[in-house]
């Protein structure tokens, strides 16, 4: 079965930065595109940014410039380097496949404190 962990939220300062990491079995990695979510508290679960099996990536305007997704079709992982964070960027994180809406894991938790 469909197993995605995503690992490497905390609590920062506004201005600091995250590294997160999403580690999937039970797919073929490397033919997905793959994508990070967030949900807010009491909002609904977003879009951040996704990345293409050809290498194109793409990214929500309220996080374009900070954060940069990446894959490694070798450790079926996928990234997300999260910088100049601010506390609206707080929330739950998730990574899937691109336009799913199943196989949801247990998300990380980023936390920005002003």
């Amino acid at each position: 079965q469909v197993q995605l962990v995503e690992s490497g939220g905390g609590l920062v300062q506004a201005g600091g930065s995250l590294r997160l990491s999403c580690a999937a079995s039970g797919i073929i990695f490397s033919r997905n595109a793959m994508a990070w979510y967030r949900q807010a508290p009491g909002k609904q679960r977003e879009l951040v940014a996704s990345f293409t099996t050809g290498g194109s990536s793409n990214y929500a305007d309220s996080v374009k410039d900070r954060f940069t997704i990446s894959r490694d079709n070798a450790k079926n992982t996928i990234y997300l380097q999260m910088n100049s964070l601010k506390p609206e960027d707080t929330g739950v994180y998730y990574c899937n496949r691109l336009g799913f809406k199943a196989d949801w894991g247990q998300g990380t938790q980023v936390t920005v404190s002003s």
